[in-house]
């Protein structure tokens, strides 16, 4: 698995660029709420996949994807998209709680932040434990909610969303697996 450790920071950027860019695709099947939180998160993966960021840039990072989790879920109550949105947002929370434990972890000793691309934190504590939970919540969501998508969105706005559903996914779990 070393092999698949310096990989993992630019796959993950892949599954958030592709999340991205299918819920861009959607168009009106996505609220402005929902395009916005794939945007931020697409952003902040690229920047921890570049390693540009240090642990002031991981708070700054996670505040802006709590924020867009939160502006995520803002006015869709009732809405048929309303449970993309809180998926999305649980995306940002889990992306927002994996940039402050990289932030409270000295990623620099031993070269493990270049070979990561992010704070290089290994599986203990609060935040790693959120992170995982959250994971599985993302997968889980995904895998519901393929199964109620084909009765909300018809045509290429159910594919839109199924592909991002699922990049997001694939997403959160590389960055579990970089951890």
């Amino acid at each position: 698995m070393d092999f698949l450790l310096p990989a993992a920071s630019w796959l993950m950027a892949a599954a958030a660029l592709v999340s991205a860019g299918a819920c861009l695709a959607a168009r009106r099947a996505v609220p402005w709420q929902g395009r916005q939180a794939a945007v931020v998160m697409a952003s902040g993966m690229l920047l921890m996949a570049a390693g540009v960021l240090d642990a002031l840039g991981d708070i700054i990072w996670g505040a802006l994807l709590l924020l867009s989790a939160m502006l995520g879920t803002m006015g869709v109550r009732g809405m048929p998209s309303a449970p993309a949105c809180c998926h999305r947002a649980l995306g940002s929370l889990v992306m927002a709680a994996c940039m402050f434990e990289s932030a409270s972890t000295p990623g620099s000793v031993a070269g493990v932040e270049a070979a990561l691309g992010h704070g290089g934190h290994g599986l203990g504590g609060v935040l790693s434990a959120f992170v995982l939970v959250g994971a599985l919540g993302v997968v889980g969501w995904a895998f519901a909610a393929s199964w109620r998508r084909s009765e909300l969105h018809r045509g290429g706005a159910a594919r839109s969303l199924t592909v991002e559903s699922w990049a997001m996914a694939g997403g959160v779990v590389v960055m579990c697996a970089g951890m």
